[in-house]
């Protein structure tokens, strides 16, 4: 499986709020065969980056949509 390091764009996003996020992408992740490894918040920034294995990117990005 390749990595992938997705990177979201999200002004006023909340390390509370990815850390939650983060809980429903790993709830989710199986179905699609893909395992979000970590993550890092710039709140001041406002960019999330997820480090991912996946089959392929959209595996990946359909996590998040269906999380």
């Amino acid at each position: 499986m390749a990595l992938y390091m997705v990177v979201h764009n999200l002004p006023g996003a909340t390390t509370q709020a990815v850390a939650e996020a983060h809980m429903k992408d790993l709830q989710t992740q199986d179905k699609h065969g893909v395992s979000y490894l970590r993550y890092w918040v710039n709140e001041e920034e406002g960019k999330i980056f997820c480090l991912v294995e996946a089959p392929n990117a959209e595996a990946a990005n359909t996590v998040h949509r269906e999380a």
